[in-house]
């Protein structure tokens, strides 16, 4: 017994030790080793709470069913602890580090959606058309309860985005929960090297409004909007389509609404020691003032959404559709002992009045739903009837070129 508590504390200290200093709470390292932390509430608090989880692993290693496996327990433990803070921070064991280093970045074939986490699983927030996940009819809002035999609700975010990676012709086996049904589906895909859509354009009301659908905000993508922006001429009106729009880089997105408002703040990035950054327009890249609406949807994510806080937050045009995902932030990668890391959010983008996008979402000036036409024959599928973009329409039309 005496083998086993000693044992005990040692594991206990090295895991506080390891969690103190992940979360920066003010150690100080002297010569002789840990001398004490500052002084402080918030230092007295968490030491009371180590005290607490201590007590908590000392309870399930002695009077837990069956004796557990402490590294699988404290693992469980440090996951918790960084998806309580929010869906993008996340702890990496050893191997999981291991992998996510040496994964590859080019030729890797995927199902086509973008996941996030949110109530402890990983959930779908896009889908690629076209991809073998649009093709087994996933949708926003799908939840993926497991990965092969493992459960997402204990992986981070990278973990679950690796492993729906591999190589082309590879297959994948998911159990998806399709709200409002209960009961998992078991499905299998095949992995590929799924393209990214083109930027889509077309023409309404007699060529006067110009509409574009971005997709993913990549330096190529919106040059290529810029592009568009310039061959319409002033005298058209914009109809910029974000709608699933995920993934890019934030800086594109900014720049995007550049295009369109001359002067002022596009939005902001701030952390608790990240220096504050605040991104004005530039009056160089602006292209028009032509009247603009723009589309927005749940699955509308990440830079996509910074541009449309600061289209809404400058009054440069209409925002119309869905509240949309949330997602705005900056991860900075920690090293811990033992080989295991943490992926910790740092910063989080904001809009120019100030909202956290990722704590708040955007929510568009007219929000409409999509619907379906009830009027449909009935052995005919259901038509979707796109109300966001026939408002966004009718709102252009009212406007002065």
């Amino acid at each position: 017994m005496v083998c086993v508590s000693r044992f005990f504390q040692r594991f206990v200290f090295v895991v506080s030790v390891a969690i103190f200093a992940a979360l920066g709470l003010g150690f100080v390292l002297g010569e002789g080793g840990w001398l004490g932390v500052y002084a402080g509430s918030q230092q007295d608090g968490a030491y009371r709470q180590m005290g607490v989880f201590g007590d908590v692993l000392k309870k399930i290693q002695t009077d837990y069913v069956t004796e557990p496996n402490m590294n699988d327990v404290t693992a469980g433990a440090m996951h918790g602890l960084l998806e309580s803070l929010d869906a993008d921070s996340s702890y990496l064991t050893a191997a999981e580090y291991k992998l996510y280093k040496a994964r590859p970045t080019t030729g890797v074939a995927q199902i086509g959606v973008t996941v996030s986490k949110r109530f402890g699983y990983a959930i779908v927030v896009s889908v690629v058309p076209g991809s073998p996940a649009d093709k087994e009819h996933l949708t926003t809002g799908n939840v993926i309860e497991s990965i092969g035999d493992q459960s997402t609700r204990e992986m981070a975010p990278a973990v679950i985005q690796m492993l729906l990676n591999g190589k082309p012709g590879s297959t994948l086996a998911l159990s998806v929960v399709r709200p409002p049904k209960s009961d998992p589906d078991k499905i299998t895909l095949t992995r590929a090297l799924v393209p990214v859509p083109a930027l889509s354009e077309q023409q309404y009301e007699s060529a006067s409004i110009v509409y574009l659908k971005a997709g993913a905000l990549s330096a190529a993508r919106v040059d290529e909007i810029a592009a568009k922006i310039k061959a319409a001429g002033k005298n058209r009106k914009v109809l910029l389509d974000l709608r699933d729009s995920t993934g890019g880089d934030a800086q594109q997105g900014l720049r995007l609404a550049n295009f369109f408002i001359k002067q002022g703040v596009l939005g902001a990035l701030e952390g608790q020691k990240f220096p504050r950054q605040s991104f004005a327009a530039d009056p160089a890249k602006w292209l028009t003032d032509a009247p603009l609406a723009v589309l927005i949807n749940r699955s509308t994510s990440g830079p996509a959404e910074l541009t449309a806080a600061a289209i809404i937050d400058a009054k440069r045009g209409d925002v119309v559709g869905e509240r949309s995902f949330g997602d705005g932030s900056v991860q900075k990668t920690f090293e811990l002992p033992g080989g295991s890391a943490l992926l910790l959010t740092v910063a989080k983008y904001q809009s120019p009045a100030g909202k956290k996008i990722q704590d708040e979402a955007v929510t568009p000036t007219v929000v409409v739903g999509q619907t379906v036409d009830e009027d449909t024959e009935e052995e005919a599928a259901p038509t979707k009837v796109d109300e966001p973009l026939n408002k966004a329409i009718e709102l252009l039309k009212a406007k002065n070129g």
